[in-house]
């Protein structure tokens, strides 16, 4: 690794008086560095926990007493903006290490003997919905400071959006921030991607396939939370490349109950195989529903494509097939009536393009919405590379949306246009009234 590649971590000196690991002293020396030199970065990251947007100043394994112990956090983090004064304590796991409770519980004991706000975690663990953090902690402890969690993928991806999408205003500050990008991407920095399905994927995925799956399986809760982890890492993983915020979509039940999701998921593994969530990316004409069916062994991606209001149905489905020139031949396309139950008729794209009619069952129903969609075979290893199920659904859907999504705009009416006022006739008499009323054609009245 080159000396330019380091210097990020180097920018803070590091003691390793706390137990943390070689690697993990200089993810949290780099890290902190640079949020407490380019202000751009650490607005960005912290605007959304509270801190104000001042001036951020950073600390690294800050000694406290709680009892009679002295006790060693991996990083502390202070705004300030006038009297205003935030501040978080954190930690940082790097590699495979997992966050604990114990030591969580101290941190946030000494927050709050400390009137500090928030204690922040760091580590490779992708809670399976947004606000939810990885390890479980007395709730009471949580009543003054804030507990949260950023994976070091979500870090990265901010840090990747703000330099090469939103900008940082100050070239030496962009320099920086470019260093920890570089730091963070490199494999001996301990940052991970999502890589493994978990240790109970096989037996759940065979389990599935042979139809013996129970909804109280033991071991599909985890397969279930790994694969809404999948979903965040891949929208983080997206919106790095569109340099824009991409989200799960979940309804406010699945966020106020994270559970209540879970259980769902498990019962449908149970009962049909599947599992399936969806993803929101601004601008785009619908959300992307990613579905993988471990009994097919495929995965699939599909958006709702409200139909233009007006026209014939020809029309419609024309319209759709002129905004998907590029797409593959293989993409499925179903096309709905207005109030007709069920699903409709669906072709390929090949077919759609030589035959537009094939996709109307009944001329005289309007149609209202498309279905696009597109399957692949699915991989059915746990970890990475080919012939993997992460990688499956990662690359299907960045295809998808690149070929399909990315392509198709939202039908918009016309804008109404002026009608040209009709001249009056000289010929006629005079008490003739040549003027328009805003219903009527040119009307004329003649007296006897």
């Amino acid at each position: 690794m080159s000396e330019e590649t380091w210097h990020a971590a180097r920018l803070i000196p590091t003691s390793g008086i706390n137990g943390a690991t070689e690697q993990e002293r200089r993810a949290t020396s780099a890290l902190l560095a640079v949020l407490g030199v380019v202000p751009d970065f650490a607005k960005a990251l912290l605007s959304g926990l509270g801190a104000p947007a001042g001036s951020v100043t950073t600390f690294i394994e800050v000694p406290f007493m709680l009892g009679e112990s002295r006790i060693y956090p991996d990083g502390l983090i202070r705004v300030r903006r006038g009297a205003r004064e935030w501040t978080a304590l954190v930690e940082v796991k790097t590699g495979k290490n997992q966050l604990e409770t114990q030591q969580l519980e101290n941190y946030l004991d000494i927050a709050r003997a400390e009137g500090f706000d928030a204690l922040i975690t760091i580590s490779n663990e992708i809670p399976p919905t947004p606000g939810q953090h990885p390890t479980a902690v007395d709730r009471r402890k949580l009543r003054k400071v804030a507990l949260v969690h950023w994976s070091w993928s979500e870090v990265l991806a901010t840090a990747i959006v703000q330099k090469e999408h939103r900008g940082v205003s100050d070239p030496e500050q962009a320099w920086i921030l470019g260093e920890l990008i570089r730091y963070l991407e490199h494999e001996r920095s301990g940052a991970l991607d999502l890589d493994d399905m978990g240790q109970h994927w096989v037996a759940v995925r065979e389990s599935v396939a042979a139809g013996t799956l129970r909804a109280n399986d033991p071991h599909a809760p985890e397969v279930v939370s790994r694969f809404d982890a999948l979903l965040r890492y891949a929208s983080l993983r997206l919106g790095q490349r569109l340099g824009t915020d991409v989200v799960q979509n979940l309804s406010r039940k699945d966020l106020a109950d994270p559970k209540l999701r879970g259980a769902e998921l498990v019962k449908s593994l149970a009962d049909s195989g599947v599992l399936t969530g969806s993803i929101k990316i601004p601008g785009a004409v619908g959300p992307i529903t990613v579905t993988a069916d471990l009994r097919a062994s495929q995965v699939s991606c599909h958006v709702d494509v409200p139909a233009p209001q007006t026209g014939r149905s020809t029309t419609r489905v024309n319209w759709l097939v002129r905004q998907l020139k590029d797409a593959p031949d293989d993409v499925r396309i179903e096309a709905f009536a207005a109030r007709v139950r069920g699903g409709g008729a669906a072709e390929l794209l090949r077919a759609v393009r030589d035959e537009p009619k094939v996709l109307i069952e009944d001329p005289a129903r309007e149609l209202k919405s498309f279905r696009v969609a597109r399957v692949a075979t699915m991989g059915s290893k746990r970890g990475r590379g080919r012939g993997a199920f992460i990688d499956t659904v990662l690359d299907t859907l960045d295809g998808f949306y690149g070929d399909v999504v990315q392509n198709v705009k939202p039908w918009a009416p016309a804008p109404p246009k002026l009608r040209d006022p009709v001249a009056p006739d000289p010929d006629t008499d005079s008490l003739s009234s040549t003027d328009l009323s805003s219903q009527d054609e040119e009307v004329t009245i003649v007296t006897r």
